[in-house]
Formats: structure tokens, sequence, C-alpha cells
């Protein structure tokens, strides 16, 4: 008996290896097929997390309950997200022009879609402008993990805006998010109190950046890489428990040591020994990649074995989708207007994922609207991608027969 129960263990133990090790290559080719594709990763690895759960349903598979691991892996993905997005911004003269309209672009986008959103929830229904707004911020910020992917194809200065452009809109829809939940008032003792926690943690992400990179360049133990993120993921948390706007120090940590080579000219960079440093630099950039790959697709596959079929076709917010949908895509419009930007293709990149999901699961019950729901999350992320792959792949092949001419 003792050895058909060993057995029993060892069959699913395999088992389980053996899926999870498809699952990530299956997720692997998804994301090296994404560019050539145009079919947008998260897509397919929703729909392979759905197919999964309605295979277990079917051969009646006891699954446990991964409802808890979502915002642990929300968490951990908007970090490393949001590291590997400014670890490739790079600071320059000639890509100020540039960092300036995504960085307003982003800013004018977040703010005016989400302000539109809010009336619409505060005018429809019975809630407060501020529940309303809070309910209303995670449909307004670009993801960077669906963005910067699906843009590869595009051409220097367009890939260029959607890398800027989906770092900016992540981090400042996040702060934006964080000062209206935690605020009950927005009067100037807020604002300066807010600013007070900018300047606390500008110096925090200061001292907490030198010191990292002192480690980073000093740190002569082969396991070095992994100790780095984790102590990332440690400020960062330790942080937002004193409602500090965390973010700020991923930006600046990613910033400084995405371009640290051009601040060799400051004495004090070379007590980070700079030649050191840009090796480390290097392979921690590929680690970071990596890492961030790993979450990102366990994050949607998880997500996409949580989805129930009702969900996506549920009729009664599927008006509530299209009308925020068309109103991201209208917004889009004017702001690269204003930007004076070519709106093909980049009025089609504007997808939502992690981030809305992660800043709607932190929403507090009070604070919620019966508006708002996995649905419509679900739905959003859905019809924005849907439009991005129809858009690109429209763009791409009216340049390729334009280039055949």
């Amino acid at each position: 008996m003792h050895l058909i129960l060993q057995d029993g263990k060892h069959i699913m133990t395999t088992t389980i290896i053996i899926l999870l090790c498809s699952l990530l290559l299956i997720a692997y080719l998804f994301d090296i097929t994404s560019s050539k594709t145009k079919v947008p990763s998260v897509i397919l690895l929703l729909l392979l997390g759905w197919t999964i759960k309605q295979f277990t349903v079917y051969i009646n598979i006891q699954v446990p309950d991964f409802s808890f691991v979502l915002p642990v892996l929300g968490t951990i993905g908007l970090v490393l997200i949001v590291l590997e997005g400014t670890l490739d911004l790079e600071l320059n003269k000639s890509k100020l022009s540039m960092i300036t309209k995504s960085f307003l672009g982003a800013l004018i986008a977040v703010l005016a879609t989400s302000m539109f959103i809010a009336f619409l929830f505060y005018f429809f229904g019975i809630f407060s402008f501020r529940n309303s707004l809070i309910n209303a911020i995670p449909f307004c910020v670009i993801s960077s993990a669906i963005a910067i992917p699906s843009g590869k194809n595009l051409t220097l200065i367009s890939k260029e805006f959607v890398i800027y452009e989906s770092s900016f809109s992540d981090i400042l829809g996040v702060l934006f998010f964080t000062f209206i939940s935690i605020n009950q008032t927005y009067d100037f003792y807020s604002f300066g109190y807010f600013g007070l926690q900018v300047i606390i943690m500008i110096v925090i992400s200061f001292i907490s950046t030198i010191g990292i990179s002192l480690l980073l360049s000093k740190i002569k133990n082969h396991i070095k890489f992994i100790p780095i993120i984790l102590i990332v993921i440690l400020i960062y948390e330790i942080s937002k428990i004193y409602h500090l706007p965390a973010l700020i120090f991923i930006l600046l940590f990613g910033l400084f040591i995405g371009n640290f080579n051009k601040m060799i000219h400051f004495k004090w960079i070379k007590l980070l020994k700079p030649e050191i440093l840009d090796k480390e630099v290097h392979k921690f950039k590929e680690l970071a990649v990596e890492v961030t790959f790993l979450v990102r697709v366990s994050f949607f596959l998880i997500f996409g074995y949580l989805i129930e079929t009702s969900q996506i076709i549920n009729t009664e917010t599927l008006i509530w989708s299209s009308v925020i949908v068309f109103f991201i895509f209208l917004s889009r419009i004017v702001q690269l207007k204003l930007s004076k930007l070519p709106l093909n293709p980049l009025v089609f990149v504007a997808p939502r994922g992690l981030i809305t999901i992660l800043l709607f699961l932190s929403i507090e019950p009070a604070q919620r609207i019966s508006f708002v729901n996995q649905s419509l999350i679900i739905q959003v992320i859905i019809l924005t991608s849907l439009i991005m792959m129809i858009g690109l792949m429209i763009t791409t092949n009216n340049i390729n027969i334009e280039k055949t001419k």
C-alpha cells in the first residue's frame, strides 16, 4: 500500500513538472512570435489559462484556489515590468523632445481618460466622485508589458515613443491611483503632504540606489543578481507600508543604473568602479528581463485560469466596456494630435493589461462600485488588445505593399 501511494505521488509530481515546463515553453513561443503574428501574447496566455480550466473541469480534476497568488505575482510583476522599462530608457539630449512628448502624452491621457470615465460612473450611478475616480484609473494605464513587445516592428521613432510612453503611463497611473485612494480630501494640505512624501521617497531612492550599485559592483559571490532584485522588491514593499510613492524608487533606480555610463564625469561615480559596474549592469538587465517574463507569464496564465466564460460574454458589462474603449482611443487620437505624432500606427497601441488588473485588485472593498467588476476588466483588456492587433496588422500590411511598389 505504501509503495502504491509513493508511486501515485511520483506520477503526480512528474505530471505537474511536465505540465509547468510545457506551459512556460508554449508561453515563450507566444512571446517570440507575437512581433511577427501581431497577436498580443497576453490574449494567447489568457486563452491558454482559460482552456486549461475547461479541461480540468471536463475531466473533473480538483485544482487548488490560485486567486490568492494573483496580488503577489501582480505586485512583483509591477516592480519588475517598471524596472525593465526604465532600464531601457536612454537619457540624452537627443531624446529630450521624445521624452517630453511621451511624458506629457502619458500624463494627459491618464488624467483626461480617468476623469471622463469617473464622470460616467458618477453620472449614471449613485457613487461618490472619489470612488468613481478610484475605479476609473485602472482603465487609463497603458500596459508596457503588452505595448513594448508589440511595437518591436515599428519605426525607430514610434518604437521609442511606445517604450517611453507606456513606461511613464505605468508609473503615473500608479502614482495617481495611490494619491487618490489614500487621501479623503484634496486640498493644499493633501498636495503638500504628497509632495513631502515624494521628496522623502527621492531621498530614500538616492541612498538606496547608491547602496545597491555599490553592492552590484563589489559583490564577488557568483550569486548576486537575485539578491539585488529581492532588495529592490523589499524596499518597494516597505515604502508602500508607509504610503510612500514607491514606484519613484523603481524609476530612479532603473534610470540610474541604465544610464550611469553617461555620468562618468562626476567624481563620486568612480567609487562605484564604472568598468566593473558596466559589465554587471548588462548581466543584471538580462536576468531582470528573464525573471520578468517568468512572473508576467505566470500571472496571466493564472488570471486566464480564473476567468469564467460568463465573464467574457457578459452582455451587462459589454456596453460599459465598449464605451470605455471608445473613449480610450478617442483621447489617444487627441493626445497624438497635440504631440504632433503620426496617428498610424501609434493610435492602436493602447492596450490594457497587468497593471489594470493589479490596480483593480488593490481597490478597497469600501471603495468599489458595482459598475466595475472582473467582467469589465477582462473585456477592456481583450478589446484594447484586439484593436491593437488588428490595427498593427493592417498598418504593417499597408507599409509592406507600399515598399513593393
